[in-house]
């Protein structure tokens, strides 16, 4: 089993930034692919941004490329989303998954890739 609680999020202008923090649980975190979706209010959960179990690959929504970072420390069991020129359409709450599953592929941007999930951390961006 894998617990995963995410951290790091808040208020923030439009143009700043904030780093999400996703720390799991389990022995076996180096192994699983990871990934951050959000959901807004009223609307359905979609994919942010996606990383490989060894780190070394990830993927993003069109929305976000160029803005947000995904990355891992391995040591601290930990994946990061550092979020750059916000906008307030990207206010919403933040989830970090853990696919459980032999991953071979860089990709992994749909909700049933992943088996666990966090609680979620709220994003709001005022303009």
């Amino acid at each position: 089993q894998v617990q995963l609680v995410e951290s790091g999020g808040g208020l923030v202008q439009a143009g700043g930034s904030l780093r999400l923090s996703c720390a799991a649980s389990g022995r076996t975190f180096s192994s699983y692919a990871m990934g951050w979706f959000r959901q807004a209010p009223g609307k359905e959960r979609e994919f942010v941004a996606s990383i490989t179990w060894s780190g070394s690959g990830s993927h993003y929504a069109d929305s976000v490329k160029g803005r947000f970072t995904i990355s891992r420390d391995g040591a601290k069991n930990t994946v990061y989303l550092q979020m750059d020129n916000l906008k307030p359409e990207d206010t919403a709450s933040y989830y970090c998954a853990a696919r459980g599953r032999i991953s071979v592929y860089i990709r992994y941007d749909r909700i049933a890739d992943y088996d666990y999930w966090g609680q979620g951390t709220q994003v709001t961006v005022s303009s």
